[in-house]
C-alpha cells in the first residue's frame, strides 16, 4: 500500500487552505478560524475550523464543548460581518463528513450556487443529515460523543426527493429544483 503525501488526498484540502494559504482566513480567534467554502452551495457557505487538529465530529468530546461554542460564536461573526441576517443562514455539520478536519458550515439558505448541482449536494443541506450546530453540541453533552449513523440511514437521507427547503415544491431533477429556487429569491 502506498502512503499519501502531505496534502496529496483531496479530504485534507481543508486542512493545506488554512496552513498553506494564512490570506483565505477571513476571522480568526485562539481557537478556530473562517474561510468560504471553496465550491459554495450557496451565496454566502463559510466553513469554521478549530486550530486543534480534530478530525471530524467523531472524534469530540464533552471538553469540546467550549471549542463548539466559540466555532458558533465565529460563524454568527462571519454573518455579520458580511452584513447578512442570521435568520437567512443555516450553521451545523454534516452526519457523515467527506473532508478531514472538523468543521462548521455556516450557510445561506437560498441555495443558489453554480457548484449546487446533485441530489447529494441539496440533500447534505436539506435533510436531517445536516445536524445544526446546537443540536450537535446538545448531543455531545448527553452522550459524550457523536454516534455513526448506520450507513442505510445515510444513504436513506442522501436520496430523499428534492424537498424546497421554503415551500411544499417538490421534483426529481436538480434543473427544476434551482429554477425554483429563483422565485424565491425575487420573492
Amino acid at each position: 500500500m502506498r502512503k499519501m503525501s502531505n496534502f496529496s488526498h483531496w479530504s485534507l484540502n481543508l486542512i493545506k487552505d488554512i496552513t498553506q494559504h494564512p490570506e483565505k482566513i477571513i476571522l480568526k480567534s485562539n481557537l478556530a478560524v473562517v474561510i468560504r467554502d471553496k465550491y459554495p452551495k450557496a451565496k454566502h457557505h463559510f466553513l469554521v475550523l478549530p486550530l486543534e487538529d480534530i478530525e471530524d465530529i467523531f472524534q469530540l468530546r464533552k471538553n469540546h464543548l467550549p471549542l463548539l461554542v466559540e466555532m458558533e460564536l465565529l460563524a454568527k461573526n462571519v454573518v455579520e460581518v458580511i452584513g447578512g441576517k442570521l435568520s437567512d443562514f443555516k450553521m451545523g455539520y454534516h452526519a457523515q463528513p467527506s473532508m478531514k478536519r472538523l468543521h462548521l458550515h455556516a450557510i445561506s439558505d437560498d441555495f443558489i450556487s453554480p457548484s449546487l448541482k446533485t441530489q447529494k449536494h441539496w440533500n447534505s443541506f436539506n435533510t436531517d443529515y445536516f445536524i445544526p450546530a446546537p443540536k450537535l453540541r446538545q448531543m455531545l453533552e448527553d452522550c459524550g460523543k457523536i454516534e455513526k449513523l448506520p450507513d442505510n440511514e445515510l444513504k436513506a437521507l442522501i436520496s430523499q426527493p428534492l424537498q424546497c427547503n421554503k415551500c411544499s415544491y417538490q421534483t426529481n431533477t436538480m434543473p427544476s429544483l434551482k429554477n425554483h429556487l429563483l422565485f424565491h429569491e425575487k420573492a
